[in-house]
């Protein structure tokens, strides 16, 4: 399939330590995926779906050791610990290869070797990179050639050049105290061992698209980030893209493919869909930041996901969709899961295959991380840009989190600086489904506090940097959260298609086309700038989930303070001064 050398030298190096019995080059043809669809199907490996109600779908069952991606397992192996950083886990790359590759040899005997070519982002854009990963599995590659550009064409854009990443996965005895997932950045190199959960072995996911590529683009003036893509049309055709970063449990899918609450729809407002969880940006010949997503389909937790929620996402369930760790009905063989909707299958099996009674179960039918994977095509708000090699142009971009009281509906920062420290306190409280104390505040600086490849002081000052080279035409930042509670608990603000509203208000800010009050944080909406037409909540109400209240902030800045500490002197001195400048404002 190639004669690029570095790719066949690479290629040798894998056979002759995995021992495989056959080996198969992915070329992204449909007969040859549906030939391992049919192979999978007979293996046992994948079930599949009814044809006529979910067309081209299928069911897969991890081991139950294997549920979900492993941070206390995941490490960045740098040649300098102190490059890793105080959020990540490190292992030196002499001794994790020796490890890894113990753990790995001979494992393909009696197996066969796939070989995927990749590319994160749309074939031939500057911004798209490419991988190839070797592996056992074919649900693997079934996932891969919907997560990413498979194939042929992929190898064909490489041609000679050795810029590109090698992945390593290999199932071995899905043994959970021999996993691995290690990254070697200096190396462009990715190898997980012992797992075949999606996250720890779709190595152009997290791996790949997040902790490899922030490096990657600190190393070349570009920026990774685990953002969504959002164009919003307005009546007269023009579009602005936002990115937003969110922490899970935050909303970030919905916001991703949100439907404008009626009143906007009918007026001909649209949202599209650019991505929905990665985005790659960097500075366009324009000087503005463009962003592609790097992915090619959607990697969704189906727990939770149903027609109110989300109807984009479980439209774009229907089809040619691998579903993993759901529940199987067996009366018309479909899934389900909890959340889809309030009528349970009586005969069926769960996530681990047993017979399982929706009416009279004592415990969940899908595992509570259960995954769907689909075409972004599917969705019925993809965006004509999806394809595009240049990307989108960036406006704003938001970060959010989940807090109670402290943080108002939307506030925009100062600057750009400013709008860096905002992305690096981010926080959410925890929930009561969340492990340990509720109310508990758990920073995630630009929800990468898992997936940055590198020291997160260096990260920090990589987006400072970004900013200088931006200059006017940086992007605006804001902040949003969309949970603020009431004295019984009950969230104030409605949310889903209603954060359309804010949304406005923002773009109408990139724009010069609304004003602000400055308050000690950043610019907060006066009231009557967020249109709350049809909504059933009052002005003052409204009022008081825009204030900003000094105590709660002063301590606040308290806790950031102590966060902060845990960079040393990697902690950008712009960081530090945004700190002072907010508690002088406080005080």
């Amino acid at each position: 399939m190639t004669n690029n050398k570095s790719v066949l030298a690479w290629i040798e190096e894998m056979k002759t330590l995995l021992s495989p019995d056959k080996i198969v080059w992915i070329d992204g043809s449909e007969e040859q995926l549906e030939a391992l669809r049919a192979e999978a199907c007979a293996s046992g490996e994948i079930i599949k779906l009814n044809e006529e109600k979910l067309p081209g779908c299928y069911l897969h069952r991890t081991a139950v050791n294997d549920v979900a991606r492993v941070e206390d397992r995941t490490f960045i192996c740098s040649s300098k610990e102190e490059d890793a950083g105080p959020t990540n886990n490190w292992k030196a790359p002499d001794e994790a290869y020796k490890m890894l590759f113990d753990i790995a040899r001979d494992s393909y005997k009696g197996r066969t070797m796939y070989i995927i070519p990749y590319s994160m982002g749309p074939i031939g854009s500057p911004l798209a990179q490419i991988g190839v990963e070797v592996t056992d599995s074919i649900y693997v590659c079934l996932n891969m050639a919907i997560m990413t550009r498979v194939g042929k064409a992929v190898i064909d854009q490489l041609g000679d050049s050795t810029d590109w990443v090698k992945g390593l996965h290999s199932r071995c005895n899905i043994d959970a105290e021999k996993r691995y997932i290690c990254h070697f950045p200096e190396d462009n190199y990715i190898i997980s061992v012992n797992s075949g959960y999606g996250g720890n072995v779709l190595l152009g996911k997290k791996c790949f698209a997040l902790r490899m590529a922030s490096y990657l683009g600190k190393q070349n003036e570009w920026m990774a980030e685990h953002m969504l893509i959002l164009g919003i049309e307005n009546p007269q055709g023009e579009i602005k893209y936002v990115s937003a970063a969110f922490p899970s449990a935050c909303g970030k899918t919905n916001l991703a493919m949100l439907i404008p609450p009626e009143g906007y729809t009918n007026k001909g407002y649209k949202v599209w869909t650019v991505g929905d969880d990665i985005a790659w940006m960097r500075k366009g010949p324009d000087g503005r930041l463009w962003a592609i997503n790097p992915e090619n389909g959607f990697f969704g937790v189906a727990p939770g996901t149903n027609v109110k929620s989300n109807p984009n996402a479980l439209e774009s369930t229907k089809k040619g969709t691998i579903f993993t760790n759901v529940v199987h009905n067996l009366d018309d063989n479909t899934v389900w899961w909890e959340g889809l909707d309030k009528n349970p299958p009586e005969n069926a099996l769960n996530w681990k295959g047993e017979p399982w009674n929706g009416k009279t179960a004592t415990e969940k039918g899908a595992h509570p991380n259960s995954r769907f994977t689909s075409p972004a095509k599917n969705c019925p708000c993809i965006s004509p840009e999806f394809d595009s090699i240049k990307g989108v142009p960036i406006s704003a971009i938001i970060f959010g989190g989940r807090r109670a009281q402290t943080t108002p509906l939307v506030y925009q920062s100062y600057d750009w600086n400013n709008g860096v420290f905002v992305g690096s306190i981010m926080a959410s409280e925890t929930t009561a489904a969340a492990i340990g104390a509720v109310g508990v505040v758990r920073r995630d600086p630009m929800a990468m506090l898992p997936f940055c490849g590198y020291n997160m002081g260096d990260y920090f000052a990589h987006w400072i940097e970004m900013g200088k080279l931006l200059g006017d035409k940086a992007p605006k930042i804001f902040n949003v959260n969309w949970f603020r509670l009431d004295e019984n608990g009950d969230f104030i603000w409605p949310g889903f298609g209603d954060n359309f509203r804010v949304l406005e208000w923002i773009i109408d800010r990139c724009e010069d086309k609304a004003d602000a009050v400055e308050s000690p944080i950043g610019y907060v909406p006066d009231a009557d700038d967020i249109n709350i037409d049809g909504l059933d909540i009052s002005k003052d109400t409204l009022r008081s989930i825009l204030a900003v209240d000094k105590e709660t902030w002063k301590k606040e800045a308290e806790g950031i303070k102590e966060f902060y500490a845990g960079f040393g002197d990697k902690l950008p001195k712009e960081l530090a001064d945004s700190l002072n400048k907010l508690n002088d404002r406080l005080n």
